[in-house]
Protein backbone atom coordinates (compact mmCIF):
# COMPACT_ATOMS: atom_id res chain seq x y z
CA UNK A 1 0.00 0.00 0.00
CA UNK A 2 1.36 3.32 -0.74
CA UNK A 3 1.91 5.59 2.09
CA UNK A 4 -0.46 8.99 1.90
CA UNK A 5 -0.65 11.85 3.12
CA UNK A 6 -3.01 14.75 3.23
CA UNK A 7 -4.96 17.49 5.73
CA UNK A 8 -8.33 17.53 7.47
CA UNK A 9 -10.71 20.48 6.99
CA UNK A 10 -11.86 20.87 10.33
CA UNK A 11 -15.83 21.55 10.97
CA UNK A 12 -15.04 24.78 13.30
CA UNK A 13 -14.29 26.27 9.64
CA UNK A 14 -17.10 27.35 7.86
CA UNK A 15 -18.50 25.81 4.28
CA UNK A 16 -17.37 29.19 2.77
CA UNK A 17 -14.24 28.37 3.39
CA UNK A 18 -13.91 24.93 1.65
CA UNK A 19 -13.34 25.87 -1.55
CA UNK A 20 -10.34 27.98 -1.16
CA UNK A 21 -8.55 25.55 0.75
CA UNK A 22 -9.76 22.32 -2.11
CA UNK A 23 -7.84 24.89 -4.58
CA UNK A 24 -4.81 25.37 -2.31
CA UNK A 25 -4.70 21.51 -1.86
CA UNK A 26 -4.92 20.58 -5.56
CA UNK A 27 -2.24 23.65 -6.00
CA UNK A 28 0.04 21.97 -3.76
CA UNK A 29 0.10 18.60 -5.21
CA UNK A 30 -2.06 17.48 -1.48
CA UNK A 31 -3.22 13.62 -2.23
CA UNK A 32 -6.24 13.65 0.17
CA UNK A 33 -8.65 15.72 1.96
CA UNK A 34 -10.40 14.27 4.95
CA UNK A 35 -13.86 15.90 6.26
CA UNK A 36 -15.41 15.36 10.32
CA UNK A 37 -19.02 15.17 10.63
CA UNK A 38 -18.76 16.73 14.10
CA UNK A 39 -22.58 17.97 15.35
CA UNK A 40 -23.54 20.57 14.75
CA UNK A 41 -21.18 21.55 12.04
CA UNK A 42 -21.54 20.66 8.00
CA UNK A 43 -22.76 17.99 6.65
CA UNK A 44 -20.54 15.24 5.79
CA UNK A 45 -21.83 14.28 2.75
CA UNK A 46 -22.90 17.71 1.51
CA UNK A 47 -19.27 18.75 2.08
CA UNK A 48 -17.28 16.41 0.15
CA UNK A 49 -19.63 16.31 -2.80
CA UNK A 50 -18.98 20.15 -3.13
CA UNK A 51 -14.91 19.00 -2.11
CA UNK A 52 -14.72 16.56 -4.96
CA UNK A 53 -16.72 19.03 -7.70
CA UNK A 54 -14.02 21.82 -7.09
CA UNK A 55 -11.18 19.08 -8.15
CA UNK A 56 -10.57 16.42 -10.63
CA UNK A 57 -7.73 14.92 -8.89
CA UNK A 58 -7.90 15.09 -5.42
CA UNK A 59 -9.42 12.38 -3.37
CA UNK A 60 -11.26 13.29 -0.26
CA UNK A 61 -12.53 11.01 2.63
CA UNK A 62 -15.21 11.66 5.49
CA UNK A 63 -14.20 9.65 9.05
CA UNK A 64 -16.63 9.51 9.97
CA UNK A 65 -20.08 8.78 9.47
CA UNK A 66 -22.23 8.40 12.16
CA UNK A 67 -24.02 5.58 11.79
CA UNK A 68 -26.60 5.91 14.23
CA UNK A 69 -27.67 9.01 12.19
CA UNK A 70 -28.88 7.24 8.52
CA UNK A 71 -30.60 4.13 7.73
CA UNK A 72 -28.27 2.28 6.10
CA UNK A 73 -30.24 2.16 2.59
CA UNK A 74 -29.42 5.97 2.66
CA UNK A 75 -25.78 5.42 3.49
CA UNK A 76 -25.43 3.13 0.89
CA UNK A 77 -27.49 5.03 -1.88
CA UNK A 78 -25.07 8.24 -1.23
CA UNK A 79 -21.93 6.55 -1.35
CA UNK A 80 -22.74 4.50 -4.61
CA UNK A 81 -24.02 8.10 -5.81
CA UNK A 82 -20.61 9.48 -5.26
CA UNK A 83 -18.14 7.28 -5.93
CA UNK A 84 -20.36 6.85 -9.76
CA UNK A 85 -19.54 10.80 -10.14
CA UNK A 86 -16.16 10.54 -8.71
CA UNK A 87 -14.80 6.93 -9.65
CA UNK A 88 -11.78 6.24 -6.75
CA UNK A 89 -11.77 9.40 -5.09
CA UNK A 90 -13.76 9.21 -2.29
CA UNK A 91 -12.95 7.21 0.64
CA UNK A 92 -15.97 7.12 2.83
CA UNK A 93 -16.20 6.25 6.76
CA UNK A 94 -18.43 5.12 9.20
CA UNK A 95 -18.28 5.08 13.32
CA UNK A 96 -19.91 4.94 16.17
CA UNK A 97 -20.28 8.66 16.47
CA UNK A 98 -20.10 10.87 19.23
CA UNK A 99 -22.54 8.72 22.10
CA UNK A 100 -23.52 11.76 23.43
CA UNK A 101 -24.19 13.75 20.58
CA UNK A 102 -26.29 10.44 19.29
CA UNK A 103 -28.13 10.57 22.38
CA UNK A 104 -28.80 14.50 21.97
CA UNK A 105 -30.24 14.18 18.87
CA UNK A 106 -32.40 11.01 19.92
CA UNK A 107 -30.16 8.67 18.02
CA UNK A 108 -28.62 6.24 20.57
CA UNK A 109 -28.60 2.72 21.11
CA UNK A 110 -28.04 0.20 23.80
CA UNK A 111 -25.56 -1.57 21.80
CA UNK A 112 -23.71 0.91 19.23
CA UNK A 113 -21.15 -2.08 18.06
CA UNK A 114 -24.32 -4.47 17.08
CA UNK A 115 -25.63 -1.45 15.11
CA UNK A 116 -21.94 -0.97 13.51
CA UNK A 117 -21.86 -4.07 12.33
CA UNK A 118 -25.10 -4.23 11.35
CA UNK A 119 -24.96 -1.44 9.05
CA UNK A 120 -21.69 -1.76 7.83
CA UNK A 121 -22.39 -4.97 6.89
CA UNK A 122 -25.54 -4.15 5.21
CA UNK A 123 -23.93 -1.31 3.56
CA UNK A 124 -21.09 -3.34 1.86
CA UNK A 125 -23.62 -5.51 0.80
CA UNK A 126 -25.82 -3.10 -1.28
CA UNK A 127 -22.53 -1.46 -2.73
CA UNK A 128 -21.50 -4.67 -3.72
CA UNK A 129 -24.88 -4.94 -6.04
CA UNK A 130 -26.43 -7.50 -3.35
CA UNK A 131 -29.99 -8.05 -2.62
CA UNK A 132 -30.36 -7.55 1.12
CA UNK A 133 -33.06 -8.74 3.42
CA UNK A 134 -32.14 -8.64 6.90
CA UNK A 135 -34.14 -8.41 10.04
CA UNK A 136 -31.55 -7.41 12.37
CA UNK A 137 -31.46 -5.86 16.36
CA UNK A 138 -31.52 -2.72 14.69
CA UNK A 139 -31.62 -2.65 10.68
CA UNK A 140 -34.33 -3.79 9.32
CA UNK A 141 -34.55 -4.03 5.62
CA UNK A 142 -36.88 -6.42 2.62
CA UNK A 143 -35.82 -7.16 -0.52
CA UNK A 144 -33.57 -3.80 -1.01
CA UNK A 145 -31.15 -3.75 -3.64
CA UNK A 146 -29.51 -0.26 -5.70
CA UNK A 147 -30.29 0.66 -8.72
CA UNK A 148 -27.50 2.57 -9.10
CA UNK A 149 -24.40 0.54 -7.62
CA UNK A 150 -21.26 2.05 -7.81
CA UNK A 151 -19.08 0.10 -11.06
CA UNK A 152 -16.46 -0.20 -8.18
CA UNK A 153 -17.39 -0.08 -4.33
CA UNK A 154 -15.52 2.47 -2.93
CA UNK A 155 -12.59 2.07 0.60
CA UNK A 156 -15.05 1.50 3.45
CA UNK A 157 -13.06 2.76 6.50
CA UNK A 158 -14.16 2.63 9.71
CA UNK A 159 -13.43 5.36 13.13
CA UNK A 160 -11.80 3.03 15.30
CA UNK A 161 -9.91 3.11 18.60
CA UNK A 162 -10.83 0.35 20.97
CA UNK A 163 -10.06 -3.37 20.30
CA UNK A 164 -13.48 -4.76 19.34
CA UNK A 165 -14.23 -1.77 16.80
CA UNK A 166 -10.82 -2.42 15.22
CA UNK A 167 -11.38 -6.12 15.02
CA UNK A 168 -14.69 -5.34 13.08
CA UNK A 169 -12.52 -2.77 10.89
CA UNK A 170 -10.01 -5.52 10.13
CA UNK A 171 -13.01 -8.53 9.99
CA UNK A 172 -15.34 -6.86 7.76
CA UNK A 173 -13.79 -3.21 6.37
CA UNK A 174 -11.06 -2.07 4.35
CA UNK A 175 -9.32 0.31 7.03
CA UNK A 176 -10.00 2.08 10.03
CA UNK A 177 -9.65 5.82 11.21
CA UNK A 178 -7.94 6.33 14.81
CA UNK A 179 -8.30 10.11 16.07
CA UNK A 180 -5.32 9.46 18.52
CA UNK A 181 -1.44 10.24 16.95
CA UNK A 182 0.11 8.51 19.91
CA UNK A 183 2.69 6.44 18.56
CA UNK A 184 2.17 3.48 21.01
CA UNK A 185 -1.63 3.89 20.24
CA UNK A 186 -0.91 3.37 16.45
CA UNK A 187 1.70 0.72 16.97
CA UNK A 188 -1.44 -1.21 18.58
CA UNK A 189 -4.01 -0.50 16.51
CA UNK A 190 -1.83 -1.42 13.61
CA UNK A 191 -1.58 -4.61 15.55
CA UNK A 192 -4.68 -5.38 16.31
CA UNK A 193 -6.00 -4.57 12.50
CA UNK A 194 -3.59 -6.81 11.36
CA UNK A 195 -4.76 -9.46 13.14
CA UNK A 196 -8.55 -9.52 12.85
CA UNK A 197 -7.71 -8.79 9.24
CA UNK A 198 -5.85 -12.26 8.81
CA UNK A 199 -8.26 -14.16 11.54
CA UNK A 200 -10.98 -13.22 9.30
CA UNK A 201 -9.26 -14.85 6.03
CA UNK A 202 -8.49 -11.51 4.24
CA UNK A 203 -5.80 -11.44 2.21
CA UNK A 204 -4.11 -7.68 1.38
CA UNK A 205 -3.77 -5.05 3.57
CA UNK A 206 -5.80 -2.69 5.73
CA UNK A 207 -5.83 1.00 5.92
CA UNK A 208 -4.81 3.02 9.15
CA UNK A 209 -5.66 6.36 8.57
CA UNK A 210 -4.17 8.93 11.84
CA UNK A 211 -5.58 11.95 12.37
CA UNK A 212 -2.29 14.24 13.83
CA UNK A 213 -2.99 17.49 15.22
CA UNK A 214 0.02 19.97 14.55
CA UNK A 215 0.88 22.87 16.33
CA UNK A 216 0.76 25.58 13.46
CA UNK A 217 2.87 28.67 14.95
CA UNK A 218 1.55 32.73 14.28
CA UNK A 219 4.99 33.02 12.01
CA UNK A 220 4.88 29.54 10.77
CA UNK A 221 8.55 28.85 12.07
CA UNK A 222 9.48 25.50 11.64
CA UNK A 223 6.08 24.05 10.58
CA UNK A 224 7.65 22.04 7.46
CA UNK A 225 9.99 20.80 9.70
CA UNK A 226 7.58 19.72 12.76
CA UNK A 227 5.19 18.18 9.59
CA UNK A 228 8.11 16.12 8.45
CA UNK A 229 8.88 14.54 11.65
CA UNK A 230 5.25 13.52 12.18
CA UNK A 231 4.41 12.62 9.16
CA UNK A 232 7.88 10.25 9.09
CA UNK A 233 7.00 8.76 12.88
CA UNK A 234 3.36 8.26 11.98
CA UNK A 235 4.49 6.09 8.91
CA UNK A 236 7.30 4.27 11.31
CA UNK A 237 4.70 3.33 13.66
CA UNK A 238 2.10 1.90 10.84
CA UNK A 239 0.03 4.52 9.53
CA UNK A 240 -0.49 4.10 6.14
CA UNK A 241 -1.89 7.60 5.57
CA UNK A 242 -1.43 10.69 8.12
CA UNK A 243 -4.24 13.27 8.00
CA UNK A 244 -2.90 16.76 9.68
CA UNK A 245 -5.16 19.45 11.03
CA UNK A 246 -3.83 22.25 13.16
CA UNK A 247 -4.02 22.05 16.97
CA UNK A 248 -5.59 24.98 17.59
CA UNK A 249 -9.34 25.20 17.84
CA UNK A 250 -9.10 29.21 17.58
CA UNK A 251 -7.24 29.00 13.95
CA UNK A 252 -8.31 25.84 12.00
CA UNK A 253 -7.20 26.36 8.24
CA UNK A 254 -5.60 23.93 7.25
CA UNK A 255 -3.75 25.83 4.48
CA UNK A 256 -0.64 26.31 6.25
CA UNK A 257 -0.54 22.82 6.70
CA UNK A 258 -0.40 22.67 3.06
CA UNK A 259 1.81 24.60 2.10
CA UNK A 260 4.09 22.58 4.65
CA UNK A 261 3.34 19.33 2.61
CA UNK A 262 4.00 21.38 -0.66
CA UNK A 263 7.58 22.04 0.56
CA UNK A 264 8.18 18.63 1.59
CA UNK A 265 7.38 17.36 -2.10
Amino acid sequence: MTPTTGVIFRPQSSPEDLRSTVEAADQAGVAELWLWEDCFFEGGLTTATAALSWSDRLRVGIGILPVPLRNPALTAMEIATLSRLFPGRFVPGLGHGVLPWMRQVGAGVDSPMTLLREHVSVVRDLLAGRTVDVQGRYVHLDDVTLDWPPQQPPELILGARGPRTVALAGEVADGAVLDVADLDKVREVRSWLDEARAAAGRDGRSRLVVNAAVEVQQDHSGLSSRVADEVGALRDAGADTVALFSADDDAPDPRPLIEALADLR
